[in-house]
């Protein structure tokens, strides 16, 4: 059991963060969960015991106020944060002729500078609690999509990672990439694989790095279907 412990996820709504938050809770994490679907968290969270277990916040991860106040949400209401999840982001069509510019930029906004803002309001909070930071990347974040700006985008969440990894040396906190291949979540129209990951298969990797004792830091999770190729 995790006796209490404070986990924040961002994107927690639907698909892999919710299934990691039903997971987590079942673990006796205390979460707060951040995404911009309020209606949908707040049933979530009362799903899993509402207050004193779980609570709704509503946030849109490329607004720095939300991000604050997601955290300030954990401290004023568990008094710690042991984890942070920056789980929100999105997709686009593959072509850099494809989609619109407007989608782009509130792609690459979700995907990198919203991750990016989730470390910086997490990080005094998990400094204090000597706690875990976990971002999500991609097998897209691994290898060269043709015509994928998404992609480039997860590229940009996995160096990310290791640089606040190597900001963070020293000081106790843990960080790990979450690195999901193809998975049926809404993420897709059609999912494009006959045999796919479930949102529980990504939440279970999750949980296991959230699990290691304190001197062992997972620092990445490449975790494909059986049948991806690449």
């Amino acid at each position: 059991m995790a006796g209490g412990r404070v986990l924040l996820i961002t994107g927690a709504s639907s698909g892999i963060g919710a299934a990691t938050a039903r997971m987590a809770a079942a673990e006796g994490w205390r979460l707060v969960l951040a995404a911009r679907s309020i209606d949908r968290l707040e049933a979530l969270a009362a799903e899993l015991g509402g207050p004193g277990h779980a609570v709704a916040v509503e946030c849109d991860v490329t607004e720095w106020a939300d991000q604050q106040a997601a955290v300030v949400t954990c401290l004023e209401l568990f008094g710690r944060l042991d984890a942070a999840w920056a789980n929100a982001g999105f997709g686009a069509r593959r072509g850099f002729l494809g989609d619109t510019v407007e989608h782009w930029r509130e792609m690459v906004l979700a995907n990198v500078y919203g991750a990016a803002l989730t470390i910086r309001a997490s990080l005094p909070a998990l400094k204090e609690s000597r706690g875990h930071l976990l971002l999500t990347g991609s097998v897209a974040g691994r290898r060269a999509i043709p015509g994928s700006l998404y992609s480039a985008t997860k590229h940009a969440v996995h160096a990310m990672a290791e640089n606040v990894r190597l900001e963070l040396d020293g000081s106790g906190v843990r960080v790990t990439v979450i690195a999901p291949g193809i998975v049926d979540t809404p993420f897709f129209d059609t999912v494009p694989l006959d045999a796919p990951l479930e949102p529980g298969d990504v939440a279970r990797a999750v949980l296991f790095a959230l699990s290691q004792p304190p001197h062992v830091d997972v620092s990445e999770i490449l975790v494909r279907p059986t049948a991806q190729p690449a």
